[in-house]
């Protein structure tokens, strides 16, 4: 790994590490750098209330920012811990050879085989899944722990055609040759999915020298909490556009915080109760909105991140924050298509960047 001396190029020295690439509806991931540039100059805090798949957290820690990111969804938070927050803890062989052992207890550790098997996993994959999970309870670490649980939930996405759970065909695609030949992760065991991604995620630690943190919880109450930031930036879910994440990512959720007492529904066994977030309906996003900026209005800057075609739109966004802060507009027009309403080919991707009047 290439390294630059602090004293000649600060803005460098933490470049080189590599966040493991996602595959999540509506992650920021390709447009980081372009997002990142219009941090101001001396901006060294940011706070983060929609982390998803934390790939701009991971990058702000890498411009040597504090970075303070929050997800109301575990397994985003797990992720969090794992690449943000998390200074040194890495998964070492050790590790590695109690996450492969036998489940520790199958009983309580069967979930996956329970739940999903003959719906997204045949039953070795699903069987390898749980022992994962008791394993991983086994771990001494928190670090290690979110370390070995955001590997294994990126193996299961990269094992499910289009990388979420809403839908029923994960194993007829798996078994259609030709999505397998554009996709061979379809029919490659998550065991080896999982220990591909390990040393991905190992080389992703590292220490900017600031203690940054992640957490769960609602977005607006997170902002609520900050005592001190110079930059908010906010990457809301797009309503109207796909916006339910817990329907897509129930599987995740349910594995990370491996629930026993939930229902589970229809076809994909999705959990009920879901969590109460006003961000992912029509109805209450715009009043959420307006909580969350209200809420914000200590932090100097903001940095909205949103889509042309989704709800509200780009105009009514705009005055909703021209009621705190002088407005500007930067645009990313999206040149292919990356799943999801909001960032079809012909759309764009929109900055509003808030600056204090």
């Amino acid at each position: 790994m290439t390294t630059y001396p602090s004293s000649l190029f600060p803005e460098f020295q933490f470049m080189d590490y590599r966040f493991p690439q996602p595959q999540y509806l509506g992650a920021k991931y390709r447009f980081r750098s372009w997002i990142a540039s219009f941090l101001p100059a001396d901006a060294r805090i940011v706070v983060e209330p929609f982390g998803g798949s934390q790939s701009m957290a991971f990058y702000f820690k890498q411009m040597g920012c504090r970075v303070h990111t929050n997800d109301f969804m575990s397994f985003s938070n797990e992720i969090g811990k794992a690449l943000v927050e998390n200074k040194s803890d890495k998964l070492d062989d050790d590790d590695i050879r109690l996450l492969l052992s036998p489940n520790p207890d199958r009983h309580r550790f069967d979930l996956m085989r329970t739940l999903f098997m003959n719906i997204f996993f045949r039953e070795d994959d699903a069987s390898f899944i749980d022992a994962v999970r008791g394993n991983i309870e086994r771990l001494g670490s928190p670090f290690k722990k979110a370390l070995a649980l955001s590997a294994m939930n990126r193996a299961l996405t990269r094992k499910v055609t289009m990388g979420h759970f809403a839908h029923t065909q994960a194993l007829a695609y798996a078994a259609n040759p030709e999505r397998v030949k554009r996709n061979r992760s379809l029919v490659r065991p998550v065991r080896d999915l999982f220990l591909e991604l390990i040393p991905e995620y190992n080389a992703a630690v590292f220490d900017n020298g600031e203690n940054c943190t992640s957490q769960r919880g609602d977005a607006i109450e997170f902002v609520g909490t900050v005592e001190s930031a110079d930059v908010a930036y906010f990457d809301p879910p797009y309503g109207s556009s796909h916006s339910d994440y817990q329907q897509f990512y129930h599987l995740l959720e349910t594995y990370t915080e491996y629930w026993k007492d939930k229902t589970f529904v229809n076809g994909v066994k999705r959990y009920e109760p879901q969590r109460k977030t006003s961000f992912a309906q029509k109805s209450t996003i715009t009043g959420a909105l307006e909580s969350l900026f209200e809420k914000a209005e200590r932090v100097p800057c903001w940095i909205l991140s949103y889509n042309d075609r989704s709800f509200p739109d780009i105009d009514t966004l705009c005055e909703m924050v021209g009621k705190h802060r002088r407005v500007r507009i930067e645009r990313r027009r999206y040149e292919a298509s990356r799943g999801g309403k909001g960032s079809v080919a012909g759309s764009s991707e929109i900055l509003i960047i808030g600056e204090r009047k």
